[in-house]
């Protein structure tokens, strides 16, 4: 995705409404980004470290009323970095429609205490804008502003049923300001082997 111009600073700040209570706010109503071990979210994504494998479904042609969904399957290599403080996933999955490889950095904020993730793509080499957010209660959410078919458009991960061997995660657009979405990227990973951490909440 190519980067946002000036004139779309003002809809960051709906992500931020639309992400919740100031972080000092969360941290106070019971964030959990890794259960068992601390309530320290530079730890949110200690439980993801490790090899997964990867069935993805991907929505063809969002926002177009189109139900029309492509099948993809590979794996996903995270690992830590600046002491878990930030962290590279390394997604390689292929399909129908070609090869999808692609690299995600986390990169957490000690002030906000939320983590912004940013993809790029091998395909074209770019990076995108961040996602914005984080964990409570065993549930991930990040959100951003992005240009999409001539428009700009909401968009939300969600990293959902997380547990030791196994988590799902979903893209979603909204051209309705999150009145309603759309998942278009539907990903369903399990672990390979047994090392890695404990998935938030559980």
């Amino acid at each position: 995705m190519t980067p946002l111009s000036a004139r779309f600073g003002a809809r960051l700040l709906v992500v931020g409404l639309l992400l919740g209570p100031p972080a000092g706010a969360a941290a106070q109503e019971g964030l959990r980004p890794q259960a068992g071990t601390s309530a320290d979210p530079q730890r949110a994504f200690d439980w993801e470290h490790g090899s997964w494998t990867v069935r993805l479904s991907r929505l063809r042609s969002p926002l177009t009323g189109s139900d029309e969904w492509v099948a993809y399957e590979g794996t996903s290599v995270v690992r830590p970095v600046w002491d878990g403080l930030a962290n590279l996933g390394e997604l390689d999955v292929s399909g129908p429609d070609g090869r999808i490889v692609g690299l995600s950095l986390r990169l957490y904020d000690p002030d906000s205490q939320q983590w912004r993730i940013r993809w790029a793509n091998r395909s074209d080499g770019e990076v995108g804008e961040p996602m914005v957010g984080g964990f409570r209660d065993g549930r991930g959410e990040f959100y951003n502003f992005e240009p999409f078919g001539g428009r700009v458009v909401l968009v939300r991960f969600i990293f959902s049923d997380m547990t030791e061997r196994s988590f799902r995660f979903e893209q979603s657009f909204s051209d309705d300001h999150g009145r309603t979405w759309e998942p278009n990227w539907v990903a369903e990973f399990a672990r390979v082997g047994e090392s890695g951490g404990r998935a938030p909440g559980t």
